[in-house]
């Protein structure tokens, strides 16, 4: 896809912002709508900016991650991601207890699990259900799928496609999807695996930023078929989570702008504080599609420093794969 189909595809994407998921807790003035977009073809409408799971369950005191989950729902930030593994259950468990009154119908609820077999990813499922506080997921996805046999081991008998499967159809969660951030190989390898089951994915999650476009990369590669198939694009890692920051090429307002011109439905960004969030609620709220030049601009800054992929260490190193220094979590 060129730069201009890309834009073509980001503003297909955008609906009337200032719609909250519901009425902001009387005690709070009502703030500001985030932007919302929609999530594939899956007829939802989600934040174009969303909270991450990990950074959310790292704050000493939970008291500060519930008051940001509840601070970023309130001001219109509606997509919350998380995960079975993250923080050893304490980013679910956190999450949870901020989804309390009324709070979980502001929502849209993801999480991941782990689990390669039907046992170990339905157990998990259901642990993340009592973590989080719900009786069901908005979005429940297969998380790091990062190695060349996970596809095959996803889709066979007894594998964890079949958990998934059969918590969509009994209510645990509505819509499915997987994540990963190794290669654009085996995210490719993934979707086609799914088609020859006869099985499309809700969404994906993938690693998209300045940097990725010249390494490896999924934003040329995996991008335009999530586009062309109608399947919600998760944007992850816009900043290297941090390390494209430590390159000094690029600012983080620079990096979310850039990957909020991106078709992607939502770019989730970790929020470990109030200035976070409030990078993330301006980002959100002042959007404008970078141009052409604008584009090229960013990318001619960041070509040299990322053509080793330096910078993007979930793709070169094994610094982001918790399932390989954790081979337990798989079952």
């Amino acid at each position: 896809m060129t730069r201009k189909e890309f834009l073509a595809a980001t503003l297909s994407l955008m609906v009337a912002p200032n719609v909250l998921g519901a009425p902001p807790s009387k005690s709070k003035a009502k703030a500001p709508g985030v932007p919302r977009r929609k999530l594939g073809r899956t007829g939802q409408e989600v934040s174009c900016v969303g909270l991450g799971g990990f950074h959310i369950g790292k704050q000493k005191d939970e008291a500060e991650s519930i008051a940001l989950i509840r601070g970023a729902l309130d001001q219109g930030i509606n997509f919350l991601d998380n995960c079975w593994d993250y923080n050893e259950g304490k980013s679910e468990e956190r999450m949870g207890k901020a989804l309390r009154d009324g709070y979980r119908a502001k929502a849209f609820l993801m999480t991941k699990i782990d689990g390669r077999d039907k046992k170990t990813a339905a157990k998990q499922i259901d642990e993340s259900l009592q973590r989080l506080q719900t009786d069901h997921l908005d979005l429940l996805q297969l998380h790091e799928v990062i190695r060349e046999s996970d596809p095959d081991k996803a889709f066979a008998e007894g594998g964890a496609m079949e958990a998934l499967k059969e918590a969509q159809k009994a209510g645990k969660a509505r819509f499915l999807g997987f994540t990963g951030h190794k290669s654009p190989d085996i995210h490719l390898k993934m979707l086609e695996t799914a088609k020859a089951h006869g099985f499309r994915f809700d969404a994906v999650q993938l690693p998209l930023n300045v940097m990725d476009a010249h390494f490896n990369s999924f934003e040329k590669r995996v991008l335009p078929v999530l586009v062309k198939d109608g399947i919600g694009v998760l944007a992850m890692k816009c900043m290297g989570d941090p390390f494209i920051l430590d390159s000094k090429t690029v600012t983080a307002p620079e990096c979310l702008r850039y990957n909020l011109s991106l078709p992607a439905s939502v770019v989730i960004t970790g929020i470990d504080s109030q200035d976070r969030l409030d990078q993330a609620l301006t980002a959100a709220r002042g959007f404008k599609p970078l141009t052409e030049k604008e584009v090229q601009a960013l990318l001619a800054r960041t070509k040299d420093a990322a053509q080793d992929g330096a910078y993007e260490k979930y793709k070169t190193s094994r610094h982001f794969d918790g399932t390989v220094q954790n081979p337990q979590w798989l079952g």
